[in-house]
């Protein structure tokens, strides 16, 4: 029996993050879409061991946002990945980017939906538009000269089908595609990405990580269940009433395997560093076992209110809400249950006062509700709150081959909403009674 001794080291609230040998350094990175919320953090990941990673290229049409300006070893390139191939890898060689060895590939477009239809409901285009932003930028790395050691390719939960219907538990990265209902186009970003490499000869190879809901700080509000959150904690407090739960027994107890940037990124990184990660799909988790009921009396704390769980069914009204499908095939359809959405609490008048209010007092970026997308960023906290079925990811994969990395997600949450506040997207937090058992 062969022994193999591993070293980990903590970060913060982060723990048992990978070490790696002194002889990985010098390397070029290229992180697209490193504006958003996983980019933008995978910058700060990479940025943390500038002897490791020299030259770190961010690839997106905006810079990221960054507090003090861009470390030393990044630089920002604009480019548009709808533009030609040609176009592209014009742009890399007149910003002299020679050498890559690894890319971390995180651009993505949310179209809007189909007229009456939910987030994900434009389907066909959200995969036509997505692959293609992933298939320019392959397609211009020959053109360029480029040859990548591995490429990392983020895509999430919705792999699985979770955003259908109830799915096989715990979800492993082994499960068939759920490719029978709708397009999804996180299945032909995998299948360029695969053809990419196989037709490098072995020189390129690929790492695909799937995420749960992200909890990350930038300033776009969509796509980040963290922020909404936090507005109605915050509206909660400033209104002094009770921080309610909209959702059933079944949601307030359902596991959610939440997925935290900034560890997802260091996941990410480590995955793309071992050799006997390469050419594999991995589930990319904090690894905490977070459920509603351990975290709402913990944000009310934070806030210092009053809190209450769910109604019971006899003394209050839930509205239903019936899944489009049923991915995993056996059983009925899985079915949510709601007193009030989220959306429909954003759209009061007490509330949009109430942070009309707020964000004078703080000075906040968004001085009112109504300047957001409502139904795109708190729909998408709808979603994640009241679910039809548990999201329960196993890491046994990467933990076999040497992953071990954790976060407590009720702390990265805080952590976030500190952050979302020296943004200004948010007052801060008052941390009036913070308990963590």
């Amino acid at each position: 029996m062969s022994s193999n001794t591993q070293q980990i080291h903590s970060n913060g609230i982060y723990h048992a993050l990978p070490t790696f040998p002194d002889d990985i350094r010098g390397l070029t990175a290229i992180v697209t879409g490193a504006n958003g919320i996983s980019g933008a953090y995978m910058l700060r990941v990479l940025a943390q061991s500038p002897e490791r990673w020299t030259r770190i290229i961010c690839l997106s049409r905006r810079p990221p946002l960054v507090e003090g300006g861009l470390p030393k070893n990044a630089e920002h390139i604009a480019v548009d990945f709808l533009k030609s191939p040609e176009d592209i890898a014009k742009v890399l060689k007149e910003h002299h980017v020679e050498k890559v060895d690894y890319v971390f590939f995180y651009s993505y477009i949310q179209v809007a939906p189909a007229a009456g239809g939910g987030l994900w409901s434009n389907a066909e285009e959200m995969a036509r538009v997505n692959t293609l932003l992933l298939t320019n930028f392959l397609s211009a790395l020959p053109l360029s000269n480029l040859v990548p050691k591995r490429i990392m390719l983020q895509t999430g939960a919705k792999h699985y089908g979770v955003h259908l219907g109830p799915t096989k538990l715990p979800q492993e990265e082994s499960d068939p595609r759920v490719d029978q209902f709708e397009p999804n186009f996180y299945y032909p970003q995998e299948d360029a990405l695969f053809a990419y490499c196989k037709g490098s000869n072995g020189k390129t190879g690929w790492n695909v990580h799937m995420p749960g809901p992200i909890l990350g700080a930038v300033p776009d509000a969509a796509m980040n269940a963290a922020f909404p959150l936090a507005v109605y904690a915050a509206v909660t407090a400033h209104l002094h009433v009770p921080l309610e739960f909209p959702g059933d027994a079944f949601s307030w107890q359902a596991l959610t395997s939440c997925s935290s940037s900034m560890m997802n990124a260091y996941q990410e990184e480590w995955a793309v560093l071992t050799p006997a990660a390469a050419n594999q799909r991995f589930n990319t988790c904090d690894d905490s076992a977070f459920t509603y009921e351990s975290f709402w009396p913990r944000l009310a704390g934070w806030y210092g209110v009053e809190w209450s769980g769910p109604a019971d069914p006899a003394q209050a009204e839930y509205v239903e809400r019936e899944t489009r499908f049923n991915p995993r095939g056996y059983g009925a359809k899985g079915v949510s249950r709601r007193r009030f959405t989220f959306v429909e609490w954003a759209g009061r008048e007490d509330v949009k006062g109430a942070w009309r209010e707020i964000a004078s007092k703080h000075n906040l970026v968004q001085k009112e509700l109504t300047d957001l997308d409502v139904a795109r960023v708190f729909g998408f906290l709808d979603g994640t709150v009241c679910r039809a079925a548990p999201l329960i990811f196993s890491t046994d994969k990467a933990r076999k081959l040497g992953w071990h990395g954790f976060v407590d997600t009720a702390e990265s949450l805080l952590d976030v909403f500190d952050d979302l506040a020296k943004l200004k997207m948010i007052p801060p937090v008052p941390k009036v009674e913070v308990k963590f058992n």
